[in-house]
């Protein structure tokens, strides 16, 4: 596999990790089993205010209930976390523990909520103490975790795959994350019925969340592109890798056939099935392989946007001081031009996803057009903002943008080519308006 990179000790192993899965409609029912299974007495459960009110957690709380587990919901996660949003959940849990097991029921920010609860439950110290350098002190959790289980109710996110919770630290105007194997779920509970009632708008930026995924681990730098590492220095991020492949390349088929159905007929179960286990199988390949350009640049993107509301997600989500796009929509903003910036670095690759998500796209005369044309072709398709100018970004914003985006190295050092500043700044120009 060619790479640009040349390690002086090339690395040899890759290291690969998932939660334990259960998948199909109805499995829902069988977390009671699953708590007692673990030898659950209290349980917390983190959800949303918007799930809660489907019924769907309190049900569960009362199946736990009769199965001799107490359940305490904490139901106040907010779309898109913020520092001050996860402190209110940890300063919750503390009072009302303590917990032997941590259950989330939502999107990824439901998940990622429950993730920083069970850290802070855990481990000393504070939220910051965690968080990515150089936003926060990156340290590494000195205790295990409780289990935690994690029911998504979104098709995107695959945080119940990974080991990443992400969060904006609004003083910062920026988003970043947590990063650590021990934030990884014990179990992920797929339940393609917990979809059926997500907006369109939502299936829409959610799955360019799991589209992006996917392409990002499948044209990441190789694994061997790397410096060998010990056993105690290696990271979840290992780069591109055999394993991971193989569910970067079957999450991309799944999307082919099922995404532009999902967005415009939420009904059909068969589409809302196949992209749960899109979502699961994206997850379980960037979990293990990392994500890049797109991401790096998605943190400043939200992190900076000014008034812009997106249609499906509510007033209450949008932060005090400025408008919210959601994490899937601001990863794909910039996708396109990002994989015309790595093309270079593996030009198969590239043409394989383009073929995998569009068999039927004509040839075009630049082979680098290519994925770029079936992204914006699909985009469009299913009604994302066409381009970041579409969200309230001009070209006077991109400096501050790429200085967000480079605050994100931990992702920046996953792409297949090296990027730098004025690297950034053309992507970030070119995709000020994609078409």
């Amino acid at each position: 596999m060619p790479s640009p990179f040349t390690p002086t000790v090339p690395e040899t192993v890759f290291t690969y990790a998932s939660p334990a899965l259960k998948f199909g409609s109805g499995a829902r029912h069988e977390l009671a089993h699953e708590l007692v299974a673990l030898g659950a007495k209290r349980v917390l459960m983190v959800t949303d205010a918007g799930v809660r009110a489907t019924g769907v957690v309190d049900d569960l709380a009362e199946q736990a209930q009769a199965a001799g587990v107490t359940a305490v919901v904490f139901g106040e996660s907010r779309v898109e976390p913020t520092d001050e949003s996860l402190r209110t959940a940890i300063d919750f849990a503390r009072d009302a523990g303590p917990f032997d097991v941590v259950v989330a029921v939502g999107g990824g920010s439901s998940i990622d909520t429950a993730k920083a609860v069970d850290l802070l439950l855990t481990n000393e110290g504070e939220l910051m103490d965690y968080i990515n350098a150089p936003v926060g002190r990156a340290l590494a959790p000195a205790n295990p975790l409780l289990p935690l289980i994690a029911l998504p109710t979104t098709t995107g996110t695959g945080s119940e795959s990974t080991t990443i919770c992400v969060l904006d630290v609004i003083a910062q105007k920026v988003k970043t994350g947590i990063s650590h194997p021990r934030l990884r779920p014990t179990m992920a509970i797929v339940d393609p019925e917990l979809t059926m009632t997500q907006p369109s708008g939502v299936t829409a930026a959610a799955g360019m969340d799991i589209l992006c995924h996917a392409l990002e681990s499948y044209t990441a730098r190789p694994y061997t592109s790397y410096e060998h590492k010990a056993a105690n220095e290696r990271v979840p991020y290992c780069g591109a890798n055999p394993i991971a492949d193989v569910w970067s390349e079957r999450a991309l088929a799944l999307l082919a056939g099922a995404f532009r159905t999902a967005v415009r007929n939420g009904d059909d179960l068969e589409a809302r099935e196949q992209m749960s286990l899109a979502a699961t199988f994206a997850g379980l390949g960037f979990g293990n392989a990392g994500v890049h350009i797109p991401h790096a640049n998605a943190y400043p993107i939200a992190g900076q946007v000014g008034p812009f509301a997106p249609e499906g997600y509510p007033e209450q989500d949008l932060h005090a001081d400025h408008g919210l796009v959601p994490h899937g929509m601001a990863v794909s903003l910039t996708a396109p031009a990002a994989f015309r910036f790595t093309f270079e670095a593996e030009p198969e690759r590239h043409l394989r996803a383009a073929r995998l998500l569009a068999p039927q796209t004509p040839d075009v005369d630049d082979p680098r057009e290519l994925l770029p044309r079936v992204l914006t072709d699909l985009m469009a398709d299913i009604g994302i903002p066409p381009g970041i100018g579409a969200v309230g970004f001009g070209h006077d914003d991109v400096d501050n943008l790429v200085e967000g985006s480079l605050k994100q190295q931990r992702l920046l050092a996953t792409a297949p080519r090296e990027v730098g500043a004025d690297d950034l700044a053309t992507i970030l120009t070119e995709s000020v308006e994609l078409w």
